[in-house]
C-alpha cells in the first residue's frame, strides 16, 4: 500500500512515513462533520487593511502559531492592523518572511519566529524572541495542527505521535509558556483551537483517530487551563469549528463544503481576546461551518 501522508500547516513539511495508506473515506458534506483542517493552511484572499493608531489592540503583544496560511495568516494580518505587535510561528520561514514584510508594508509591527511548536527548545526560544522585541505576550493564538487519514488498524506510532505532538503536545508547550509570561504582568489571554472532530456526539469520519483524539485533548486542556488561570488573570477560550476554507481541508476532506473563510474566522477571533469577550473565559465555541 502507498504511505501515509502527514499533513501540517507548513507548506512544504509533508512527512511520508512508512505504512498504511492516507486515503479513506471522504467526510460527506452535511452540516454535522468532521472539522478537518479548520486551524490549518489556505492562501489569504483579503487584505487586513492599513494600520490604525486607535485598534482595537493598540499596545498589545500576541503570538499566533501556525502563522505561514489559512487562519493562522490571516489572524497575524488582522491583529498587526489592529494595532498589535505580531510574532508568527510556523515551521515555514520563507513564508513568514514575506507575511511579515507586508505587514510592516502596511504600517504594523511583525516578527517571524521559525518554530516547531512540538520541540520544547524551540517553544522557549519563540517566547524569548518576543520578549526580546516587544515584551511579555499578551494574547497567544494556537493555530498550528497537523491531520493524517489512516485506518486505526494501520496506524503507524510514527504517524500517532506526530499529529499529537503538533496538535496537541504544540499546544501545551506554547500554553505554559504563555503563563509563565503572562501570571507575572497580570495576566492574559489564549485562544486553543479544537475542532468538531474533538466536540462529543458530531458525526466522525473513518481514518481521523489520531486527530480526533488530539482535537479532544485540546478542548480538554483549554478547560481546565481556563480554571488555572482564572486566579492569575488568564482568559483561556477553545474554538472548535467546523470545515474552514483552507489549504489543509482541500487536501484533507475535499469532498467537505466550506462554510466560512480565515477571514471570517479570523475577525471571531478579534472579539475573543478583546475586552468584551471577558465574561467567556473557559468557553469551547462550537462552529457548524461545514457547508
Amino acid at each position: 500500500m502507498p504511505p501515509a501522508r502527514l499533513m501540517t500547516e507548513a507548506p512544504g513539511a509533508r512527512i511520508i512515513v512508512a505504512g498504511a495508506t492516507a486515503r479513506g473515506r471522504s467526510p460527506r458534506q452535511n452540516g454535522r462533520g468532521s472539522g478537518v483542517g479548520e486551524a490549518q493552511s489556505g492562501p489569504t484572499t483579503e487584505s487586513a487593511g492599513a494600520v490604525g493608531a486607535g485598534g482595537a489592540l493598540a499596545g498589545r503583544v500576541a503570538v499566533i502559531t501556525g502563522a505561514s496560511r489559512g487562519i493562522g495568516r490571516a489572524t497575524a494580518e488582522l491583529f498587526a492592523a489592529e494595532g498589535a505587535a505580531v510574532v508568527l510561528a510556523s515551521r515555514n520561514a520563507a513564508a513568514l518572511e514575506g507575511i511579515v514584510r507586508g505587514i510592516e508594508a502596511a504600517g504594523g509591527r511583525a516578527l517571524a519566529v521559525p518554530t516547531d511548536v512540538a520541540d520544547e527548545a524551540s517553544v522557549a526560544a519563540l517566547f524569548a524572541r518576543t520578549a526580546e522585541a516587544f515584551g511579555p505576550v499578551g494574547i497567544l493564538v494556537n493555530c498550528a495542527g497537523a491531520v493524517a487519514r489512516v485506518p486505526f488498524a494501520q496506524m503507524e506510532t510514527s504517524v500517532w505521535d506526530a499529529v499529537l505532538g503538533t496538535n496537541l503536545r504544540g499546544t501545551f508547550l506554547c500554553c505554559r509558556a504563555a503563563f509563565r509570561a503572562m501570571i507575572p504582568q497580570g495576566g492574559g489571554v489564549i485562544v486553543n483551537f479544537s475542532s468538531l472532530s474533538g466536540v462529543p456526539n458530531v458525526e466522525k469520519f473513518p481514518g481521523l483517530s489520531a486527530y480526533n483524539t488530539s482535537k479532544y485533548g485540546v478542548a480538554g486542556l483549554s478547560e481546565i487551563l481556563a480554571v488555572e488561570g482564572r486566579p492569575h488573570n488568564i482568559r483561556v477560550v477553545a474554538v472548535s469549528p467546523g470545515a474552514v476554507d483552507t489549504e489543509m481541508l482541500r487536501e484533507a476532506a475535499p469532498q467537505l463544503t466550506a462554510g466560512m473563510t480565515p477571514q471570517e474566522m479570523a475577525r471571531i477571533l478579534l472579539f475573543l481576546v478583546g475586552p468584551d469577550a471577558r465574561p467567556l473565559g473557559g468557553t469551547n465555541l462550537i462552529i457548524f461551518s461545514n457547508g
